[in-house]
């Protein structure tokens, strides 16, 4: 996957019949028609996050495929959006705006590159009894006949509070928490709030990967029509990406699954034939190959010294359903489904496994929090993970600790239910690299120091869109870890893009915490329990206090829904934890709807060369912890120079109390280049 279109480089330019086309110029793309006819399609905008590319080069996962975002696509339909307030359908599509189509309406896009499929992220309406529903949605491709693609809304459309539910008709699973909707406590309130359903409903997207069946050419209009016949009352188009996928691999000397009785056709289980491919391959030396196919697998195939090669992700396919056990299994588990799982780390874990080059396609509708429904899972040590494709599991991969060595790269993890990879307790020396992440149900990537510490991982070169609840990547504890280089984007709700959290019985953070060289794109959500909002870099000091040696260095942080940097504690332990010594350096902020800096927690921050503008409220906001004494905050700020835009006055330091508890939002414009 890597190497394709990297960090926000140009796609190839390409000369046809005289017009020069790119991926973000020519006012006007020419299709040439059988015959030699022209007809003109809609300029092609290519973005990254929805940015120009330009503005996050060399952040981000270097992916195999073009981003366009439906709202600068050709239409017939309404745009919706800007808007990013949780439980609105813009407010969780990519960019913060999409085209809602009724039936008969179409979108079209115009190929920048050449392309032989497509992803589609769409919503469409829930069932009354919140099952689903099932719509079609024509594709055409220049000229080229109308195929069908199937939109489901089975894996999308959760309600209620955590952990939520299916059920648009449900009251409110827990009555007795805080909510702002009546700013109460509903089963101690009288008299009682009437709680409109349904209540906060949320995860409205899904994709879906579209082969086209032949290469067509750059200029060449795909158009996505929801046809008249269609049963949907709605179709939302969030965005297309557009694929130049390369031909299935073959590994000729592996063993063949289908040898041993696997069925690419899906119809039959297929999880025996495959233990039995891998015991032979572990006893010759060999690695199992899986030809292109859709293989039904319905529980986890445990793995252990063995290399496991696909055809490709677009080509092989594990598909399972979600199985009800008979009994609980004792982890908690109520529930099976298809997974690779390594064994469990009390038993010795995993080693050299090494996984590549197909999809895994779970059926995981609600969030059972207990269930080991995960595409990857257990504990792997010394193995890769490499060109994967993870769709409608509970978590893309969870690795339960002690694990050491392990790498994931050139993956896409998308549409789960609740987080896309958590290095949890114990993960050491290991890295996750260009990978892919969109519209996960807790964090995109998260290290989680849970009773034994993280240390020396890396989170380099990834991307992270629309988690919609938490953060995009997520940091609980642990020694000299990582993040690097990473893309992140619109966050939906009580979360935001990168997280330093003392939370979840983490160990504490020691040695350097290193967060560098990575991109916030519309990042700072409105956080529904406190009524306030977060920065798009936010540390949070609940369990114990935060005092390692943190750096943040060369970020950039653009269109911020409030600040961009937020160091916060827990109101009932405001006096017991501090955050200190993090230290800023060479920073960005291009737009902020409230503050540079919220200080709401004891402690102290450096800055220096932090750049600022479009800046929507005094430059540091300095609650501290909200006792207002005449010696000042108990948050203090020291400027090392350079800090441009002049946002930090020398009137603010060290900590002059400027709290304003929920300031006034000012959109700011959009991002430019600097």
């Amino acid at each position: 996957m890597r190497g394709s279109f990297d960090d926000g480089a140009a796609p190839p330019r390409r000369r046809r019949r005289g017009v020069l086309i790119t991926a973000a110029t020519a006012a006007v793309a020419v299709i040439v028609l059988p015959g030699g006819a022209a007809a003109a399609g809609p300029t092609p905008v290519v973005t990254r996050a929805g940015l120009d590319p330009a503005l996050v080069a060399g952040r981000g996962a270097a992916v195999d495929f073009v981003e366009q975002e439906a709202e600068n696509a050709r239409t017939n339909g309404t745009l919706i959006g800007p808007d990013r307030a949780a439980y609105t359908l813009p407010g969780e599509a990519s960019g913060r705006r999409a085209v809602r189509l009724a039936p008969g309406q179409h979108v079209e896009f115009t190929l920048p590159t050449a392309a032989n499929a497509i992803t589609v992220r769409y919503s469409i309406p829930d069932s009354p009894d919140g099952g689903g529903i099932i719509a079609p949605l024509d594709v055409t491709v220049g000229r080229g006949p109308a195929r069908t693609m199937t939109l489901t809304s089975q894996y999308a459309w959760l309600y209620n509070q955590y952990p939520f539910t299916n059920d648009p008709a449900a009251g409110l699973l827990h009555p007795d928490w805080w909510i702002t909707e009546c700013s109460c406590v509903p089963a101690a309130t009288t008299p009682a709030p009437t709680i409109i359903t349904p209540f906060r409903p949320h995860h409205f997207y899904d994709e879906q990967r579209l082969l086209l069946g032949r290469t067509h050419r750059a200029g060449e209009v795909v158009r996505l029509t929801a046809p008249a016949r269609s049963n949907a009352a709605w179709t939302v188009i969030d965005l297309l990406d557009a694929h130049l996928v390369g031909p299935p691999h073959v590994a000729r000397r592996a063993v063949d699954v289908i040898t041993f009785g696997a069925d690419p056709s899906g119809r039959h289980d297929s999880a025996d034939a495959l233990d039995r491919a891998i015991s032979v391959a572990r006893s010759t030396h060999r690695a199992v190959y899986l030809p292109p196919g859709t293989y039904q697998v319905n529980r986890h195939i445990v793995v252990d010294d063995v290399t496991i090669e696909g055809a490709g992700s677009w080509y092989t396919v594990l598909k399972g359903r979600e199985v009800t056990l008979d009994t609980p299994a004792p982890d908690g588990s109520t529930h099976t489904g298809v997974g690779l799982y390594g064994r469990d780390a009390a038993a010795g874990g995993s080693s050299d496994v090494h996984l590549s080059g197909f999809a895994i396609e779970g059926d995981v509708r609600e969030r059972v929090d207990p269930d080991q429904v995960n595409a990857v899972g257990g504990a792997l040590n010394h193995s890769t993970i490499d060109g994967l494709y993870l769709h409608h599991t509970k978590v893309g991969m969870w690795f339960d600790g002690p694990v050491t060595d392990l790498r994931v790269s050139d993956t896409v993890i998308a549409d789960q239910i609740a987080d896309g990879l958590n290095f949890h307790t114990g993960v050491t020396h290991s890295m996750v690299s260009h990978t892919f992440v969109r519209n996960t149900g807790d964090d995109g990537l998260a290290m989680w120091s849970e009773k034994a510490g993280n240390a020396h991982n890396t989170f380099d070169h990834n991307t992270v869109q629309s988690p919609v609840l938490a953060n995009g990547i997520a940091l609980y504890g642990g020694t000299d870890n990582t993040v690097s280089n990473n893309l992140v984007a619109d966050p939906v709700r009580e979360g935001s893009a990168i997280q330093v959290g003392s939370r979840f019985g983490a160990e504490p953070f020691t040695g350097q915490l290193s967060i560098t060289d990575n991109t916030t794109v519309r990042a700072g959500t409105y956080e529904l329990n406190w009524n306030i909002g977060l920065g798009a870099i936010w540390f949070y000091a609940l369990d114990r206090s935060i005092d390692a040696d943190i750096q943040v260095a060369g970020d950039h942080f653009l269109d911020n829904t409030y600040n961009a940097i937020m160091l916060v504690s827990d109101w009932p332990v405001k006096d017991s934890y501090s955050i200190s010594g993090a230290q800023f350096r060479d920073i960005r902020v291009d737009g902020t709807g409230t503050s540079v800096v919220s200080a709401r927690a004891a402690g102290s921050a450096s800055f220096a060369d932090v750049d600022a503008r479009n800046v929507g409220a005094v430059g540091v906001n300095n609650c501290g912890t909200f006792h207002f004494t005449p010696a000042g905050s108990e948050f203090s700020v020291t400027d090392l120079g350079g800090n441009d835009g002049g946002w930090l006055a020398p009137w603010l330091l060290p900590n002059t109390i400027t709290c304003d508890d929920r300031p006034p939002v000012v959109a700011p414009p959009a991002p430019s280049p600097w």
